[in-house]
């Protein structure tokens, strides 16, 4: 019954987050910077994009995570580059792109934009105890003083360096997708493995659900929102339903493959 998903997501699987096989895809890319660099997009925050007829938004609760994600500012050129400085072959997978920093070096990946994220928010609101992360043998490796953006920055790019899916997957516990909030992280951990986070969320009158999705991927890129390839009408929602499998645009998950802080 499922043998062509099957075979979709093991060659998806094979290729996803892994620099040998993605970089084979990045030598190239004039044609695409010529395509891509006059498409704008008209939305400011990530609350600002719309959503289909008879759904309203789960506003996050006051200094949530939830809420912090709803109000990541958005870039005013859809285009996603690497870190540097290319332009990803690529241009389908996003919808729009986060304004948030890449670094200059192949480092922020799917599971760090994760992380990052995360330390952004637990940052903007002081709970600098907080921001923690734990590799693969499970150290923690714990924010300190001086707590300044520059610090924060630093220390990432040594958790970056130290931690990734299969660590954040321990670090993190399993929820039901009927359950998911925004903030949650679908992800595989593996070597490759993947990481999406959810950054929106709404709902309609008979308790249907939807979700929207960004990620970064390899090469460290541009953090963006998704497009959803297996539903064009409801794109860049994501709709919560009993299906096995949840195809983004390189990458397919198993529904039960959501985890929360």
């Amino acid at each position: 019954m499922y043998s062509k998903p099957l075979f979709i997501f093991t060659v998806i699987f094979s290729v996803a987050c892994n620099n040998s096989a993605t970089s084979l895809k990045e030598k190239n890319t004039t044609n695409v910077a010529a395509i891509t660099k006059n498409i704008e997009n008209p939305y400011k925050h990530i609350n600002d994009i719309p959503l289909p007829e008879g759904y309203t938004r789960i506003e996050g609760e006051n200094n949530s995570f939830a809420a912090w994600l709803e109000n990541l500012q958005l870039k005013k050129n859809k285009t996603v580059y690497l870190f540097d400085g290319r332009v990803k072959t690529n241009q389908n997978s996003q919808f729009a792109v986060v304004d948030i920093s890449i670094g200059d070096k192949d480092l922020q990946q799917c599971a760090d934009a994760v992380m990052r994220l995360r330390a952004e928010y637990l940052f903007s609101g002081n709970r600098f105890d907080e921001i923690s992360f734990s590799d693969n043998a499970n150290t923690a490796y714990h924010f300190h003083q001086p707590y300044t953006k520059e610090n924060l920055l630093k220390y990432l790019t040594g958790v970056f360096g130290m931690c990734g899916t299969s660590s954040l997957a321990k670090q993190l516990k399993q929820v039901n997708i009927e359950d998911i909030h925004a903030g949650d992280v679908l992800i595989r951990g593996g070597f490759p493995g993947h990481a999406i986070i959810v950054v929106d969320i709404a709902q309609n009158k008979a308790g249907k659900k939807i979700y929207l999705l960004a990620q970064s991927a390899t090469p460290a890129q541009d953090v963006h929102v998704i497009v959803n390839p297996a539903n064009p009408d409801l794109s860049p929602w994501y709709e919560v339903n009993d299906e096995k499998f949840i195809r983004t645009p390189e990458y397919i998950f198993l529904s039960t493959e959501f985890k929360e802080w």
